[in-house]
């Protein structure tokens, strides 16, 4: 039997993409993910989760990463519907890595609603469990959060050397918020990489509007 999870990264971030990643392996072979020292990814060095990308790539069957630009992240904010646009993306990973059942972090409140929306844009749903932690209780959807960590990472990476010092594209870093108020102030607009649906642009670009009409 084939057994699959799913998790995401970036969700909170101001900066870059929202990934969501994928992971299916025969249920004999679970277990070497653990000899392996698989776990969250947000309990791993960058050194570990780099060495595990590669040993989880070569051990899984099957295996598939999404990336969501910002823009689109911003077009479902904005109408309350990231949760909606996260199930769908993790129906589309789903329906790529092909396994018997799936364990899929929930982001949202209500974990049996979230797995309807995944199996909503299934045509044919494997056996679905939508748990919250599931990145932390379930070891196939910890090599999920591995893969979508290193991949959203590396995005940041390519940011950073381009425009270079971004921060970790985190609100909460002092670093990333100098950098988009200081881009504002020059440019009048947000980077196109930037969530301008989160609160504190939203507010930045209102300051701005006010001292335009002034």
């Amino acid at each position: 039997m084939l057994v699959g999870g799913v998790d995401e990264a970036g969700r909170g971030s101001i900066l870059g993409p929202l990934v969501v990643a994928g992971v299916s392996v025969r249920q004999s072979k679970i277990s070497k993910l653990k000899q392996m020292g698989v776990r969250d990814s947000k309990q791993l060095t960058p050194q570990a989760r780099e060495r595990l990308y590669d040993e989880i790539v070569s051990l899984a069957d099957h295996y598939h990463i999404h990336t969501i630009k910002s823009t689109e992240v911003d077009s479902h904010v904005l109408e309350r519907g990231l949760n909606r646009l996260e199930a769908r993306a993790m129906a589309h990973v789903i329906s790529r890595i092909k396994v018997d059942e799936v364990y899929v972090d929930c982001c949202d409140t209500n974990p049996e609603r979230y797995r309807e929306h995944i199996a909503g844009h299934l045509k044919s749903a494997p056996t679905i469990h939508s748990m919250h932690h599931a990145d932390r209780l379930n070891v196939v959807v910890s090599a999920a959060s591995i893969l979508a960590k290193i991949t959203r990472d590396l995005e940041i990476q390519k940011l950073r050397k381009r425009y270079r010092d971004i921060g970790s594209g985190y609100p909460s870093d002092e670093r990333t918020m100098l950098f988009i108020k200081s881009w504002v102030e020059r440019k009048k607009a947000p980077p196109v990489f930037a969530r301008r649906s989160w609160k504190p642009l939203r507010l930045m670009l209102e300051t701005l509007e006010q001292k335009t009409l002034v």
